[in-house]
């Protein structure tokens, strides 16, 4: 068993500063579809086992197809399996999650012809929000249940 912190526990005002994002994300207008295909790609770039089986967990729940989870990390390749917002929002997820690499003209310029700034600005805050969770589980070493 692990020994490093509960960041709930530990250092609750800063866990429920983590909540208010999501809080915020739920309130944002985000497809729950968007939303779990962010939190899950970013995951798997990150290696976060217990948000991957979290997210997965919750977007079967919503009605996300098994072809769909198992492919995801291989969107470029597979062909009519994503439309092409759910590509634009995909690469959005991957440049914020390898940040070093910056945000390309090109994939803000494709999710303009999709999304208006409202629904970008909640798309960024939702890759960054994973991007933190996934920090700080695999810091703390959180297991998947």
């Amino acid at each position: 068993m692990s020994n490093r912190v509960n960041i709930a526990t530990i250092a609750p005002e800063a866990y429920m500063a983590m909540m208010s994002l999501e809080k915020y994300l739920h309130s944002s207008g985000l497809s729950p579809i968007h939303k779990h295909l962010v939190k899950i790609r970013a995951s798997q770039i990150n290696g976060c086992a217990f948000c991957i089986d979290m997210h997965t967990k919750e977007a079967r729940k919503d009605g996300e197809t098994e072809q769909r989870i198992y492919l995801l990390n291989a969107w470029r390749e597979v062909k009519g399996l994503y439309t092409p917002e759910e590509k634009a929002i995909l690469a959005l997820t991957e440049e914020v999650t390898h940040i070093s690499n910056t945000v390309s003209d090109a994939t803000y310029d494709e999710l303009t012809k999709y999304f208006d700034g409202n629904y970008i600005a909640a798309l960024l805050m939702a890759a960054v929000t994973i991007n933190a969770w996934n920090r700080i589980a695999i810091s703390t070493e959180m297991q998947p249940a």
